[in-house]
């Protein structure tokens, strides 16, 4: 663990017109740190910020600070405040997991240091793995159906049909077209035979 690790207190409101709302969980979570003597901490807050918006600045701010090994344990008042949905909160918590990084929520009473808490985290970290492979076969499954279907996959190419009829009215065979557009000369045969 990095000595000058911190302690982050993360809060957040919906509106601008929350500020008791902020006001009350910055207390709640520093009376928690001081409660547990959990040494030097620095807030996190985003302000007026909707859960369900992906990007918000301090969470971004916290997160990178995570990533840089900065942060020992983030602190917030509830899953609610800090999550925009369950898969946010699962993604967050398995990469804290591999961080090395605890979590408390006031709220729900779950500290990541407990017993209690660690089999959470092993049971999130279960999760997040289960739902990566579903996520991965549905996509397998998916690529098989459509290619039983007859389905092309891949982009399309973009062929230059004019370019290919201009040369052959100049009286080009295939093959010189093909080395002159890059074009394989069954593609242009096809694109030939499409316009006539």
């Amino acid at each position: 663990m990095i000595s000058n690790q911190k302690v982050a207190l993360y809060t957040r409101t919906s509106t601008d017109k929350q500020f008791k709302g902020l006001e009350s969980q910055k207390r709640s979570l520093i009376d928690y740190c001081l409660g547990k003597a959990m040494g030097e901490y620095e807030l996190y807050e985003d302000f007026g910020v909707s859960g369900a918006r992906s990007s918000r600045p301090a969470l971004g701010r916290l997160m990178g600070d995570i990533r840089k090994g900065k942060v020992k344990t983030v602190v917030v008042y509830s899953f609610s405040r800090f999550a925009r949905s369950t898969r946010h909160l699962l993604e967050a918590l398995d990469e804290f997991r591999v961080q090395g990084v605890s979590f408390v929520s006031v709220t729900e009473n779950l500290d990541t240091n407990t017993a209690v808490g660690t089999a959470f985290f092993t049971i999130i970290a279960a999760i997040a793995q289960l739902e990566r492979e579903l996520i991965s076969e549905r996509v397998k499954n998916g690529l098989k159906n459509a290619k039983a279907k007859g389905v092309k996959l891949g982009r399309k190419k973009e062929v230059n049909r004019e370019l290919i009829t201009e040369l052959r009215k100049q009286g080009l065979s295939y093959r010189k077209i093909s080395e002159l557009s890059g074009i394989s000369i069954a593609t242009i045969s096809r694109e030939l035979n499409a316009v006539s």
